[in-house]
């Protein structure tokens, strides 16, 4: 071989070394993706992984008997969170703090967005999608939205035009509004929005025409299909980016917000075909403690169980779609997914329906966090909550200095990464609050103070009507309610944290000093 083939040879092994080498620090440096899918009204023990032996002993009470096969492939494969809240139950302030990180008062949702009332998320604060998309990646939102004050800007079409004035003056929905293009969509670039809890007819707007038979931004547009079905093909169609929905170069953070298993439960809104499979009376012939477990449930309340139930399974098989399509991508391994809900559901405990209340069937909420790559699938029992969602999804994608001041809730990512880590102090309580309530939880006990006026009132309350405990270690399904007078020393410990966390908070209470006979709030 001639010294001239040798040094060809050489140059060219060198060369394809080089490119290597290069290529290996490409994928090591991709950001990662962000998925946050979160059902609407779905509570924490709804879901099968609860009765394995490696996670029943975490069930305060029991679990339901649920089929879900993905939401247990992401358990069993991520990082489940045993004590997770949501600090308000309810839809639109939940949305409020998950999006901003930050509590009502400075986020601006206190109630549910509704016609005749003024909640709206404030337009000048950061939110979830305009962090991403600041941080270079595609944002995209898919599904309820509940965050926009909701006023008569449409016509009699549904279509938006903006102005009270003739042709608009009509609502396109009691609750829930659609987001129009601007400072309120808060940077989400492909934005696919479901509206009114019909799950066989939702109302769809979209800046995406090929998505809605080529309707304009603004249009009201009718698919007639299952929402959950119908937000998992448009999100699979966007993911293949068969259209150029969005930048392949760049990652994406992808909220998805189904309105399943959200009220009504009948048979027009209900998946039959899942019922009639997993709940139909050939498995559960009564709707009995066979099939509503928990031992406070009023069972003639919680008739409707089995439509639960199947808008649940239902809920998880169109995940199981998009997870698998990522799967087939092969991004999954580099998507970041997080799985939660808003708030729970009663189905009948304390003879109560929905949410919107301080037991833990309304309280308590899933939470996995899915990316087996980079996280060591576990168990954790660190007390999370609402506000914590965001600070904690830009810390685990390398984007914690991008995290706000003005955030409030705590990065738990490298509690995450590394379970062993002490450097992030775990909390020993939550504030939870509703319209007329304020209150800790602190996993063992709840602190409930509650004035003397209905949640929904404007009117102001005047006194604290009741003031109690639950203690859910030895009492799980809260049957006693406990006078804070008759556990004077963990009353005083939780009060005086109520204290802090409202003034942390800056809710409304702290700022006018209210109730202080019985909250000690700080001096300074």
């Amino acid at each position: 071989m001639s010294f001239k083939n040798s040094i060809l040879i050489i140059f060219s092994l060198l060369l394809i070394s080089c490119k290597s080498e290069v290529k290996k620090v490409e994928v090591a440096s991709k950001k990662p993706n962000v998925l946050i899918i979160f059902p609407d009204q779905l509570r924490r023990y709804s879901a099968g992984f609860w009765k394995e032996d490696n996670y029943k002993k975490y069930v305060v009470g029991k679990s339901d008997p649920v089929i879900t096969p993905t939401i247990d492939k992401l358990a069993k494969n991520g990082v489940v969170f045993t004590q997770a809240v949501s600090n308000y139950p309810l839809c639109s302030p939940y949305r409020g703090m998950m999006l901003s990180g930050m509590y009502p008062q400075q986020n601006g949702i206190w109630n549910n967005c509704k016609k005749g009332r003024v909640h709206s998320l404030k337009d000048d604060i950061s939110t979830i999608p305009d962090l991403f998309y600041k941080a270079g990646y595609n944002t995209s939102y898919f599904g309820k939205c509940h965050w926009l004050k909701t006023e008569p800007l449409f016509d009699e079409n549904g279509t938006y035009v903006g102005t009270t004035e003739a042709p608009g003056g009509h609502y396109v929905n009691t609750y829930d509004t659609y987001v129009p293009p601007g400072k309120p969509r808060h940077n989400i670039e492909y934005f696919y929005q479901a509206l009114k809890d019909e799950h066989f007819n939702p109302r769809i707007y979209s800046n995406d025409p090929d998505a809605i038979e080529g309707k304009k931004d603004g249009e009201l547009h009718l698919p007639k299909v299952f929402s959950a079905k119908n937000e998992a093909d448009k999100i699979i169609t966007y993911l293949r980016n068969e259209k150029d929905q969005r930048n392949s170069d760049k990652p994406f953070c992808m909220i998805w917000s189904m309105n399943p298993p959200h009220n009504p439960w009948d048979d027009e809104n209900t998946d039959m075909e899942t019922l009639h499979e997993y709940y139909d009376t050939d498995k559960f012939p009564k709707v009995d403690d066979k099939l509503v477990v928990r031992e406070n449930a009023d069972l003639d309340v919680a008739k409707y169980a089995r439509h639960y139930y199947a808008n649940v399974t239902s809920a998880d098989n169109y995940v199981g779609h998009v997870i698998d399509e990522l799967e087939k991508m092969g991004e999954l391994d580099n998507t970041i997914v997080i799985f939660s809900s808003d708030h729970g559901e009663m189905l009948g405990s304390h003879s109560k329906t929905g949410k919107n209340s301080f037991q833990l069937e309304s309280l308590s909420i899933p939470f996995i966090v899915h990316w087996p790559k980079h996280l060591k699938a576990g168990i954790t029992d660190v007390l999370f909550s609402a506000p914590d969602v965001l600070p904690t999804a830009l810390g685990l994608a390398g984007l914690a200095n991008e995290i706000p001041k003005e955030v409030q809730g705590t990065n738990f990512a490298e509690l995450l990464v590394n379970p062993e880590n002490n450097s992030v102090k775990k909390p020993e309580d939550v504030l939870i609050m509703l319209g007329n309530s304020r209150g800790i939880f602190s996993g063992k006990y709840t602190l409930c103070l509650e004035e003397n006026k209905k949640q929904w009132d404007t009117d102001k309350g005047t006194e604290i009507s009741e003031a109690y405990l639950y203690d859910n270690i030895n009492d799980p399904y809260q049957l006693n309610k406990i006078n804070i007078k008759d556990l004077p020393e963990v009353a005083n410990k939780l009060l005086k944290s109520l204290g802090k966390k409202l003034k942390m908070a800056n809710d409304p209470w702290f700022q006018q000093k209210k109730y202080s006979e019985t909250i000690p709030y700080p001096k300074s």
